[in-house]
This record gives C-alpha cells, sequence and structure tokens, in this order.
C-alpha cells in the first residue's frame, strides 16, 4: 500500500503546520504586549489559521494510518507476511464489507427520499406514513450530534431502559479518617456514605422538520448529508437547552446544581467571582473543567483585567473552543441566559459531573405522504432520554 506522502512532503506539511501556529502565536502575543483586544482582522486570520492547522493535522493522522497499514502487509526484510497477513486481509475484508454496506444503505436511503425506492428493502423498515432511516444514517445523526453538543459529548452517559439509580458517595459529613493511634488502643472509624439520591427515567421527545421536495429532486444537492445536519442541529440544541436550564417536571439537567457562587450585583461580574467560580470545584476536577456561557456574557468577561491590566480572558487556538479563561476553555451556548437578576451566567467544571441517560436511541422516521400537499417531506425524530446533576463537587455556576 503506497503512502499519501513522500517523506519530504510530510516534513514540508509539518513545517507548514508549525509555521502557521507560530504566525497566530504572534499575533496573539503582539495584542497582550500592547494590551489590547485583538482586532476584527486579527481575529480573523486566527480563525482561518485555525482552520489550516486543522486540515493539516487530519491529513497527516491519515497519513499515518496509510503508513502502519502498509508497514503491518510486509516483514521486517520487506517480505510479504504469511500467517498475521490473513489476519489483516480479514480485518480489512470486514472494514470494507462494513463501508460498503454503510454506503449502500446512504444510497438506498437517498434513492427511497428521491422517490426511486418505493418497496421494502434491506433493513429499512416501512410503516404506515413512512419508512425508518436505516441505521447507519441514524448513527450519522446521533454522531453529529454529539459534535454540535459538547455538553453532552462530555457528560456521563448511560444508554439502559428503564429506571437508573445512581449511587452518589458522600464524604461532607463523614469521611474515612486517618491519624496516630496508640498500640493495643482500638480505632475509630468514619466513612463516608452512599447515597442514592439521583434517579434517571426517561422522558419522550420529538422533532419535524419539512425538507423541500425541490431540494429532493435536485440530483447535484446532496440531500442525505442535508438531512443529517437539519435533524441533528435541531435534536443537539434542545437537548443542550435542556442540559443547561432544565424544565419543571422533566429534565432537570444543570438546573439541579448546588454549588453556588453568587454575584453582588444582577448586571455585571467581578474579575474576584470569576475565580471564586473556578476555585468551587476542587483541584483534583480542574484537568476536564470548561466554561460555559453565553456570546454577552463572554463579551463582558473579554472588557475583565487582572490587577496588572491584562485582560482575562484570551484566545487561544490551541483549545477546544479557540478562548481561554482562567487557563480553561470557554465555550459559548444560545441556550445559556445573560446576566441579569436571578440567572445563572456561568457553569464552570468537569462536564462528567452530569449524567445523561438515553432509554431509546435517537429513531428517524421520513413521513413521505402526511405533507405532500405542501410539496415536502417530514423528517420526524423521537428519542428519551433523562440528566441530572451526578456529583455537585465537579461543576459550580456562577448566579
Amino acid at each position: 500500500m503506497s503512502k499519501l506522502l513522500s517523506d519530504a512532503e510530510r516534513k514540508a506539511k509539518e513545517e507548514q503546520k508549525n509555521e502557521l501556529i507560530t504566525r497566530a502565536e504572534s499575533v496573539v502575543n503582539t495584542a497582550k504586549a500592547e494590551k489590547r483586544e485583538l482586532t476584527p482582522d486579527e481575529m480573523q486570520e486566527i480563525a482561518e489559521i485555525r482552520d489550516d492547522v486543522r486540515k493539516i493535522k487530519e491529513y497527516l493522522k491519515m497519513d499515518d494510518d496509510f503508513r502502519e497499514m502498509s508497514d503491518a502487509e510486509k516483514k521486517p526484510d520487506g517480505e510479504p507476511k504469511e500467517e498475521t497477513e490473513v489476519v489483516v486481509d480479514e480485518k480489512d475484508r470486514a472494514c470494507k464489507e462494513q463501508e460498503k454496506r454503510a454506503l449502500d444503505e446512504e444510497k438506498m436511503f437517498e434513492a427511497y427520499l428521491r422517490g426511486q425506492l418505493n418497496e421494502r428493502a434491506n433493513n429499512m423498515t416501512k410503516d404506515d406514513n413512512g419508512a425508518v432511516i436505516p441505521q447507519t444514517i441514524a448513527d450519522k445523526i446521533i454522531k453529529r450530534v454529539y459534535d454540535i453538543c459538547p455538553i453532552l459529548d462530555k457528560s456521563s452517559k448511560y444508554n439502559v431502559k428503564g429506571t437508573l439509580t445512581i449511587p452518589y458517595y458522600d464524604e461532607s459529613t463523614s469521611h474515612i479518617t486517618v491519624a496516630y493511634q496508640t498500640e493495643f488502643s482500638p480505632m475509630s472509624s468514619n466513612v463516608g456514605e452512599f447515597t442514592s439520591t439521583v434517579t434517571l427515567t426517561g422522558f419522550l421527545a420529538g422533532a419535524l422538520a419539512l425538507v423541500s421536495r425541490s431540494l429532493i429532486n435536485n440530483s447535484q444537492f446532496n440531500i442525505v448529508d442535508h438531512v443529517v445536519d437539519l435533524m441533528a442541529e435541531h435534536i443537539a440544541r434542545f437537548i443542550e437547552g435542556e442540559l443547561l436550564n432544565g424544565t419543571s417536571q422533566k429534565v432537570a439537567g444543570l438546573s439541579g446544581l448546588t454549588n453556588v457562587v453568587t454575584a453582588e450585583a444582577s448586571n455585571a461580574i467581578t474579575a474576584d467571582e470569576v475565580i471564586k467560580l473556578h476555585d468551587a470545584v476542587k483541584d483534583r476536577y480542574q484537568q476536564n473543567a470548561i466554561f460555559i456561557m453565553s456570546t454577552a456574557t463572554r463579551t463582558a468577561l473579554r472588557l475583565l483585567k487582572d490587577n496588572m491590566g491584562r485582560y482575562m480572558l484570551q484566545d487561544d487556538i490551541s483549545l477546544p473552543f479557540g478562548t481561554s479563561l482562567l487557563g480553561k476553555p470557554v465555550y459559548v451556548s444560545d441556550n445559556m441566559p445573560e446576566i441579569g437578576a436571578g440567572n445563572t451566567a456561568i457553569y464552570y467544571g468537569d462536564m462528567r459531573g452530569l449524567a445523561t441517560k438515553f432509554s431509546e436511541n435517537i429513531n428517524i422516521q421520513v413521513l413521505r405522504e402526511k405533507y405532500v400537499d405542501m410539496h415536502a417531506d417530514g423528517i420526524v425524530g423521537w428519542f428519551e432520554f433523562d440528566s441530572k446533576v451526578e456529583d455537585n463537587q465537579k461543576i459550580a455556576k456562577l448566579v
């Protein structure tokens, strides 16, 4: 198997990537030295550099995979393998069969949408009003949901049916003690307690989107990717809103969080309050912690400075969301409330402290006849889920 890149080409790609990163760091450092925010042009330049670096990394990763496969097919002396070659071939064959099956299902679904397939085929189960989307397409939608909603992706996920009770080990009132002891004297024992206060059930939710028949009938339009993006975007936004804000008598999400820092003012946030929020999460949970806030709150934080006159919020292309606060990534969500009396302006912590349970995986169906008078097809998605705070020590909120 040939490589994607020669050694010289790979070296050139690595150098190009390093030059881009150096250029971005230079732009950020210049702004820091001048004690100012990045200009719109500088922010645009950094965004473009970030995209270019990501593409180069993906291409180098693909080249690594090709090199590994190429090495696996040969002995150290360059001769073809014998016994191990059979294992590689079997894995390769299974992988190719899976890819072919996924491609066939995608083509089948596209044909069904375009009206070229009307009968029951493969695992596309027909019902009275449409057909269930093949599992391959449903999996792409689920993956896209996780990509769009990092809060869901970073939470502790449980895929079980029925009621789930999560035991929580609490050492806030009693914990194991270590002390000096006297020989032949009895030791006193204290341990934490397991409490079963986190119970997850399941609440049914559905999403309905209409897709124009004109788009479907346009053979040059990628209708499959459009359906995947359309459903994933709407489902992810709904789930994220519930995880952040919750709904009474339904999914609680982070609304039940008891680790609270209260701001002194109802219309402003101070640097001291941000630091208090950060330190409300214990150090052992800081490694995977992130900030979550609205766009308006992020703008307000951009104006905060420390006592050295340096801005607290910084652009950092090396972090997942491109912005850092106290060295941690800042994720902006349209579902977060803005700064105001009684509002939760910021969440901070390790989102694994939030438990999410899916009783039923996302199930997508196509409704072809129901909206025929609107020259559209209906795409409906059903799923059953629940979410509550699993560990209040891992997450804190600023109210």
